[in-house]
């Protein structure tokens, strides 16, 4: 009786580990899509939708390997367009508006990267928040 039971949990929770693959998300066919460019300081987020808001694709600076600073710069944001605009082009999609927002250093490079890679870009929207008057910006830095 004593041999039956398993040493660490059931079979099922063993083949679950880090071993398993999730199964691969279906493919849509989606022809237009916009591309949502997060370029803050320290990071750039590249998000491709479908019309509806529906998430088909996303990198990171971050998340293509880049650490520190190395992730505030243009060929990161660039590496991240690339990844994002690849995946994205496995759905189908053919057609990018673009939505550009945030002050950092990857917004121009991301765009380029996004019509490098083989989609084209029907227009270019700038969608920065920009307050009339709310918080209190951060204090000037000395360098």
């Amino acid at each position: 009786m004593a041999d039956q039971k398993p040493a660490s949990g059931t079979a099922a929770q063993q083949g679950a580990g880090a071993g398993a693959k999730k199964p691969k998300k279906a493919r849509k066919n989606v022809l237009d899509a916009i591309a949502h460019v997060h370029a803050s300081f320290n990071n750039t987020i590249i998000t491709i939708t479908d019309r509806q808001g529906n998430t088909l694709s996303w990198a990171t600076s971050g998340g293509c390997g880049f650490r520190g600073s190395r992730k505030s710069t243009p060929f990161a944001a660039q590496v991240a367009a690339e990844k994002a605009g690849t995946a994205a082009q496995e759905h189908g999609v053919k057609n990018v508006e673009v939505r550009v927002g945030g002050p950092g250093p990857g917004r121009e490079s991301a765009v380029r990267a996004l019509n490098n890679c083989g989609l084209k870009i029907t227009s270019i929207a700038d969608v920065t928040p920009i307050p009339h008057n709310g918080c209190r910006p951060p204090k000037k830095r000395r360098v």
